[in-house]
This record gives C-alpha cells, sequence and structure tokens, in this order.
C-alpha cells in the first residue's frame, strides 16, 4: 500500500536509506551512525515537505519511499536555513587534510557542512526525488507504481535524479522509465550519474 508519510514512519525511513545507501545495498557495515544517510537523503524531505513525501506499506511494515520537491534550487537554499544548521552543531566538520583517509561517516558530515547546490539542472529540470525500496519489494513493480504516485502528486514539468554510478539496478530502473543522461557546464562526470525526464 502507498500512501502519505506520517512523523511516526521517520525510523523507517532512516532504516531504509541505510539498508539501500551502498550501491543500492546495505550501507550498515559503513557507517558508526545509522542515520547519517538519512539526514542527507529522507529526513529533511520527509520533515519539511511532508506533501510530496510517500511510503510503501506491507503486512511486515514500511519499506520503501519516495521522497522530493518541485523546485531545487529553493530547497537547497531552504536547508541551508532551516535543516542544516541544526545537524552541524550534532556531526563536527572532519579535517579536510585527512579526506582521501575519511569514514563513510565524516563524508557524510563533510556533505552537511558544505552541501554543493546542483550545478545548472535545476534551470531545466526543476524537480527532484530520492526513492528507494528494501529488496523484498524490488522487482515487483511497486518501484513504477510509487513513482506514478509521486510524480501525480507533483505534477512537475521535468524531474531530475542522481544516481551512484556502481548501482546498477538503480540506473537501470530509471532509464527505463525515461530517464536519459544529463550533460551540463559544470556537471562533474565522478561517482554520480544525473538522469533526467522532461515530462512527469
Amino acid at each position: 500500500m502507498i500512501r502519505p508519510f506520517r512523523v511516526t514512519d521517520l525510523e523507517a525511513l532512516y532504516a531504509i536509506s541505510l539498508a539501500t545507501g551502498h550501491e543500492g545495498g546495505d550501507a550498515a557495515p559503513l557507517y558508526a551512525d545509522p542515520k547519517l544517510i538519512g539526514q542527507v537523503y529522507a529526513a529533511p524531505y520527509a520533515l519539511l515537505e511532508p506533501g510530496l513525501a510517500f511510503v510503501v506499506e506491507d503486512d511486515a511494515g514500511v519499506a520503501g519511499f519516495a521522497v522530493g520537491t518541485t523546485d531545487t534550487a529553493t530547497w537547497e537554499t531552504r536547508l541551508e536555513r532551516e535543516w542544516w544548521p541544526t545537524l552541524r552543531q550534532r556531526y563536527a566538520m572532519p579535517n579536510e587534510a585527512n579526506s582521501s583517509t575519511w569514514t563513510a561517516d565524516e563524508r557524510r558530515a563533510f556533505m552537511i557542512h558544505r552541501p554543493s547546490r546542483t550545478p545548472a539542472i535545476p534551470q531545466r529540470y526543476p524537480a527532484h526525488l530520492h526513492m528507494n525500496l528494501l529488496p523484498r519489494l524490488q522487482g515487483r513493480g511497486i518501484g513504477t507504481k510509487l513513482l506514478a504516485h509521486w510524480t501525480e502528486a507533483a505534477r512537475p514539468m521535468a524531474i531530475h535524479v542522481a544516481i551512484n554510478r556502481a548501482n546498477k539496478g538503480g540506473l537501470a530502473f530509471w532509464s527505463k522509465r525515461g530517464f536519459t543522461d544529463l550533460a551540463f557546464d559544470g556537471l562533474s562526470s565522478g561517482r554520480t550519474v544525473w538522469k533526467g525526464r522532461l515530462s512527469g
């Protein structure tokens, strides 16, 4: 069942973010703080933009979610004002001189202290979302239904997503749903693959 996010679902969102946070698979062995991934990719959307936050629930509980925004540029400004300051008090800024040996926690903490703005893309693809499903829901068409549910609620003209290059399953999912690779000036070709679709 797909339904709107409730505040009582927040712990499930943290858990799902962790369970799918390493190239689409379990990131739990990598993190000392199990909530760090969710602090970046799930919780702020669910709490600050609840009208565009949906979960998938089965007999065993919440096992997937879709969260996002229709205006990425405004969203990033809002995070700087309403979300990152509190987390910066909780998570220390890692020593940049040691960046080559940072732990997964330190890499995420750096993102909290020095979030990068999405380059160029929002001008043409203003909306973006994050969608994650636990393995028990994958391969059953539920992701397609969840994406359709989110886009119907958001009604954006164009959407973009960012996928880890090593997440082959994720890359295939978005490609099959009409998202194509994006290329813009200033867009890095590193670990992230940017994809977009011009209609919801």
